[in-house]
């Protein structure tokens, strides 16, 4: 297998909420809804960095298509990691997260390593890590 991911796919309670959450809170570019015309298949993709896509489908969609049954969520299976370019960007997200609904589970602070990292929840409890590592180059 080839390290080549193109979509990371996040399974929602309602789409619409989690629209304007990624689309008006976050800011993040998307053509909305699109599938509205087939059963189970409504989805909402945004843009995130080149060659990469953030997907919203419906739990109940990904259930079905992958036949599996609908499982407890768990927000510490998986984080999503957002590096920026420096520490103020950290709070600044975090700061717009919170606007936009998230909830904060850990406010940004220093780490140990000289970075600067916070978490947040969006609706549906995805956990999200905002993070400034100064050994890291954050693109765009």
């Amino acid at each position: 297998m080839k390290p080549r991911i193109t979509v990371i796919t996040l399974g929602v309670r309602d789409l619409e909420e989690s629209l304007v959450f990624y689309r008006d809170g976050l800011g993040l570019p998307t053509e909305g809804i699109i599938g509205k015309d087939f059963e189970y298949g409504a989805v909402a993709f945004f843009d995130l960095q080149s060659g990469l896509k953030l997907a919203l489908w419906p739990s109940s969609s990904i259930a079905r298509d992958s036949n599996l049954s609908l499982q407890a969520p768990s927000a510490t299976k998986l984080t999503i990691g957002h590096n920026v370019v420096n520490k103020e960007e950290v709070d600044s997200v975090m700061e717009q997260a919170k606007r936009a609904g998230a909830r904060v589970i850990k406010p940004a602070e220093d780490t140990f390593g000289g970075g600067h990292t916070g978490y947040f929840q969006d609706p549906d409890g995805h956990l999200w890590e905002i993070v400034w590592n100064p050994e890291w180059e954050a693109s765009g």
